[in-house]
């Protein structure tokens, strides 16, 4: 397996400003940022994910996300569906004040009450995800993680939040049957291939090609041009010609 940054879970806010709602998801998703989980997770940034952002894809292809949204549109949770994949989990902040039988949330710019009770909840919900997702065990009465050796905690340091798109994933662009794809962890494979000295051939490529898979969903009926893709942009990394027989 190549080796990739450590797992974390990413954050996709929506930022729809019209609805007071939508504050509240930009203010739940800092909170969990920087205070509740900032060793754990990266903020997605939404706009730049639609506008093709690739770090951002890629992130949320390969690791776990949370989308939050701040009403029943879920802008958030179905940009992510669309461009990487369903997220792992969603929170909506209406759900959440009609849950917890809160008052009407107002006030765009100045949440009221209501509206700093529903950041506060829906960070919860938030945080209490992320350590699902990761497997982590919290304890609300002590105020630490239970497997206290998994994780190191600085609360000397202010922490701040950080983003998917400099999370270190690496991914490359191929052309397969003339169609730019975007494949994950491919330059670390190439890399833990030629180390490992695995020459150009058509078993290196057949073993590049399950590799691949493990990262990147390939369509059954189009492994032949994945598998010719490989061979060639193996062979221009390795510095041979590519062996297809």
């Amino acid at each position: 397996m190549p080796k990739l940054p450590q797992k974390k879970v990413g954050i996709v806010a929506c930022s729809g400003e019209e609805l007071a709602e939508g504050t509240v998801t930009r203010l739940a998703a800092l909170k969990v940022l920087e205070e509740l989980r900032p060793d754990d997770t990266v903020t997605i940034c939404l706009p730049l994910f639609l506008a093709g952002g690739e770090g951002d894809r890629a992130f949320a292809r390969f690791y776990p996300t949370i989308a939050v949204d701040g009403c029943e549109l879920r802008c958030a949770a179905r940009a992510t569906e669309q461009h990487s994949g369903k997220p792992a989990a969603s929170v909506v902040v209406t759900d959440v004040v009609t849950e917890c039988g809160l008052e009407k949330v107002s006030g765009r710019r100045r949440l009221n009450e209501a509206g700093q009770l529903a950041v506060t909840e829906t960070a919860a919900r938030v945080a209490d995800l992320v350590d699902t997702l990761l497997d982590k065990k919290w304890s609300r009465r002590e105020g630490r993680f239970i497997e206290s050796e998994a994780i190191t905690l600085d609360v000397q340091q202010p922490k701040a939040a950080s983003c998917s798109c400099g999370s270190g994933i690496p991914v490359q662009t191929v052309l397969v049957n003339g169609e730019a794809v975007t494949l994950i962890a491919l330059p670390a494979l190439f890399e833990q291939f030629q180390q490992a000295g695995k020459r150009p051939s058509p078993e290196t490529t057949a073993e590049l090609l399950a590799q691949v898979k493990i990262y990147n969903d390939v369509p059954a009926a189009a492994e032949a041009a994945y598998r010719e893709a490989l061979a060639r942009e193996y062979a221009l990394f390795y510095g041979e010609e590519a062996v297809m027989t």
